[in-house]
């Protein structure tokens, strides 16, 4: 297709009501978060046992590097990389390779039979091509929910979704406490490390059955499959109860075959035409992600070294701290498309920062012990974890469907390098656990990053709550008349798309 072609298919996806079909969608899909929370749980418990003479008999810094540093540079290689493939090659090719990876990488994870210099390679090659599958995962599914799911669920779904990392964090901590501990340690971190890998080859059939992006597939010109796509699933909704409520054909979209468009021609889109939407973006996922790195990382830290909790004890604490993060994305999610975005984003961002802060005074007054802090992180990130899911589903919604993928690849990679400085900083801030001081203004940094996030969705923030993406970001959005089409452009400025 070489000319603007008028299409109702994004109009019919929106129209959709919930259904089995979007029930299926979501837990093939979203998967990916829960998969990423038991990785990141499972490495962190295994990781004293890797050390042990009878397993790999490797050094704290060595296998701390291995399971962890490499996993997540691994996850930013892989969002680059498969972020530019879905754009280039379809969601639905890529969320089957991305899975297939991470699966390979688990499983030849548990594989690793040595100490020696080679198989401690073979441990790093392993875990960062997992690292990749996982950051795919990221790109790939967060562009298919949102290119699949109607307008009016999408906030509440795409947060949901992002908050499942938890729940994948709270079975990884579940399974170590139950199994794990109370097996040889010879092979029970094997059995951890498949755990991850067994889950998702379980959800890999399911996955097989979901269909195209239309919307992936109109921007590509193949409007036959775009329409074709969107009848199979309506087929499907309609077989699991969905309702199919009648099209507007004023909502017809003027759509024209997108070209290929490369990392370099992204940033220089991202930070010239949209450079509201990029700070915005970008700032959200920065500051959500340096208090995260920062208290999640160094809990353990806290408990033992300031509370002196027994190490054997700190997973039982972080059930609790699991539970509060899980809890606010899945109960308030849905007020981001009812409320709305920009309310409820700056809302959870100051709220977090703000009890961040008070806790932090209670903490310099002496007032907190290992039970009441643990409680004050619950109720801090029960906010803070419904912002930062809404981080990645502002990254996701703002901007064009045929660079979606990178996008996300690209505020990923932002939020993970900036990230990294957390837990540097909040361990040093910890040091010994003799200075209360350092860690009182370490939290009152973290409570002013999420303050600025606040600040800054106040003012870029988009409201984007049961919009069509096109009328956010596309290169075409509906004409008031479907006789006389207009063509609509994305202006220069980070406005909707508006009639040329």
């Amino acid at each position: 297709m070489t000319d603007p072609a008028l299409s109702l298919v994004p109009a019919r996806l929106d129209r959709l009501g919930w259904s089995g079909f979007h029930t299926r969608l979501v837990i093939a899909l979203g998967v990916a978060w829960v998969l990423d929370g038991l990785e990141i749980t499972i490495a962190g418990n295994v990781t004293s046992i890797l050390t042990q003479p009878d397993t790999l008999n490797l050094s704290s810094a060595s296998v701390s590097f291995s399971v962890g540093t490499v996993y997540l540079l691994g996850e930013v290689a892989g969002a680059l990389v498969f972020g530019w493939l879905s754009d280039k090659w379809g969601r639905r090719n890529l969320f089957m390779i991305t899975l297939g990876v991470y699966l390979a990488g688990g499983a030849l994870t548990a594989c690793t039979a040595g100490h020696s210099q080679g198989w401690v390679l073979w441990l790093d090659a392993t875990r960062f091509i997992a690292g990749m599958g996982i950051g795919g995962e990221y790109a790939a599914i967060n562009s298919a929910i949102d290119e699949l799911i109607p307008a009016r669920y999408r906030g509440r779904v795409d947060i949901a979704v992002n908050g499942t990392y938890w729940g994948g964090a709270l079975l990884a901590t579940v399974f170590v406490l139950a199994v794990v501990d109370h097996l040889p340690a010879g092979y029970a971190w094997r059995l951890a490390f498949l755990l991850g890998p067994a889950l998702g080859f379980v959800v890999i059939f399911v996955r097989k059955n979901l269909p195209e992006s239309p919307r992936w597939l109109l921007m590509h010109g193949r409007v036959e499959e775009a329409e074709a796509a969107v009848r199979e699933i309506e087929r499907s909704v309609e077989a699991t109860g969905g309702t199919l409520a009648p099209v507007d054909e004023a909502n017809a979209v003027q759509v024209t075959r997108s070209g290929d468009i490369g990392f370099l021609a992204l940033a220089r889109m991202l930070f010239t035409r949209y450079p509201g939407r990029s700070v915005l973006g970008a700032s959200l996922m920065i500051t959500q992600s340096f208090l995260y790195n920062a208290i999640f990382f160094t809990y353990t830290l806290v408990l033992t070294k300031i509370y002196h909790v027994p190490s054997g004890d700190t997973a039982y604490y972080f059930l609790f701290f699991a539970l509060g993060n899980l809890a606010g994305p899945l109960t308030i999610g849905r007020l981001f498309d009812t409320v709305g975005r920009r309310k409820m984003i700056s809302g959870t961002y100051f709220v977090s920062g703000s009890l961040l802060a008070v806790s932090a005074f209670l903490f310099k007054a002496g007032l907190l012990d290992a039970v009441t802090q643990t409680a004050c992180w619950c109720v801090i990130f029960f906010f803070a974890s419904a912002g930062a899911s809404a981080a990645y589903l502002t990254v996701s919604e703002i901007f064009p469907v045929e660079v979606r993928a990178k996008a996300i690849a690209v505020f990923f990679v932002i939020a993970q390098s900036f990230g990294a400085l957390g837990p540097w900083l909040y361990g040093r801030l910890i040091g010994t656990g003799q200075d209360h001081f350092k860690l009182f203004v370490g939290y009152l940094i973290g409570a002013a990053v999420m303050i600025v996030g606040a600040v800054v969705e106040v003012l870029l923030g988009v409201d984007a709550e049961g919009r069509s993406l096109e009328s956010l970001s596309g290169p075409a959005v509906s004409p008031p008349h479907p006789r006389r089409p207009r063509t609509w452009r994305t202006p220069p400025g980070d406005g909707a798309a508006r009639p040329g």
